[in-house]
């Protein structure tokens, strides 16, 4: 059901570079995948097998090894300065999971013409647009970024330490909460042990990286909506309490270009990621007309 990691590292350290890490294809058309947060590249490996199978070449941003000084607008540009250069003239299609789809999002304004479709996977809507954010397993972690921003910033590098000395510890503390099937993936071998390695290569870089996205997804973000026409389709769990489902009920509101809106019954968080990844890659098949 999930992604061995530890199979693929083989794999992955013949395409690793100090900016992003590639799966699936060598040269195949372009789809990229923003990670959760906390979270890593080696996410995507749930891509991988698809992308070998139909000629799709999946990468994902190393986000938190990105210098923590750019932030907002210059972060945004980064990203879509990198893609596109990446692209070499090209569209390419996103995919962006949980707090990976607010960046996803903002990335998009500044790469619109060069983006031909977006998935949105549990993704995180804005906490001002409803009353999301009590519905949240993490609502204390998240107000505590919206009013005391360097005591989150002091959190996140007691996390890091965490991850590094006790990743199974932190592995309980996350899931303690689990909704839907995620519980069952949480008592998985193979599951616990490729999040909690994903765990630790969150923290591997600075924490502020990883603070640096969650920071701006709790502040107001919801006018720049409006302006992301790209061609989106949202997957969510039914179950999902780390991003409500409700998020899924008003995004689509909210983006001139959702196309459609699939709720997963009986699924939550990454239940909802390994459910949709072969139906995205059929939509990404379909869309390029193989």
């Amino acid at each position: 059901m999930q992604p061995d990691i530890a199979a693929l590292n083989p794999h992955l350290a013949v395409h690793n570079t100090s900016a992003y890490r590639q799966f699936g294809a060598d040269d195949g058309r372009l789809v990229v995948y923003f990670h959760g947060t906390p979270g890593a590249p080696e996410e995507c490996a749930v891509f991988d097998r698809y992308g070998n199978e139909n000629n799709l070449t999946f990468i994902s941003y190393d986000r938190f090894s990105i210098d923590p000084v750019l932030k907002g607008a210059a972060y945004y540009q980064f990203l879509a300065d990198e893609i596109t250069a990446k692209a070499a003239g090209k569209t390419v299609d996103l995919i962006g999971f949980s707090i990976g789809g607010f960046i996803a999002l903002q990335v998009c304004r500044y790469m619109a013409s060069h983006v031909r479709s977006l998935h949105l996977v549990s993704a995180a809507a804005p906490l001002e647009a409803g009353n999301f954010i009590d519905r949240m397993a993490g609502k204390a972690v998240f107000r505590l970024a919206q009013k005391h921003s360097s005591v989150f910033h002091l959190l996140a590098r007691v996390q890091g330490l965490v991850a590094a000395a006790w990743p199974g510890l932190l592995f309980r503390m996350l899931f303690a909460s689990a909704a839907g099937e995620d519980k069952t993936l949480a008592a998985n071998d193979e599951f616990k042990a490729d999040i909690t390695e994903m765990l630790k290569l969150s923290y591997s870089n600075p924490a502020a990286g990883c603070a640096r996205d969650i920071v701006a997804y709790v502040q107001p973000w919801q006018d720049t909506l409006s302006g992301v026409g790209i061609k989106t389709h949202i997957w969510h769990g039914a179950e999902d309490n780390w991003s409500p489902a409700v998020m899924a009920e008003y995004l689509p509101s909210a983006l001139p270009g959702c196309v459609s809106v699939n709720i997963l019954d009986g699924l939550s968080h990454y239940s909802c990621l390994y459910q949709a990844a072969p139906a995205i890659y059929r939509q990404l098949n379909v869309a390029s007309g193989v």
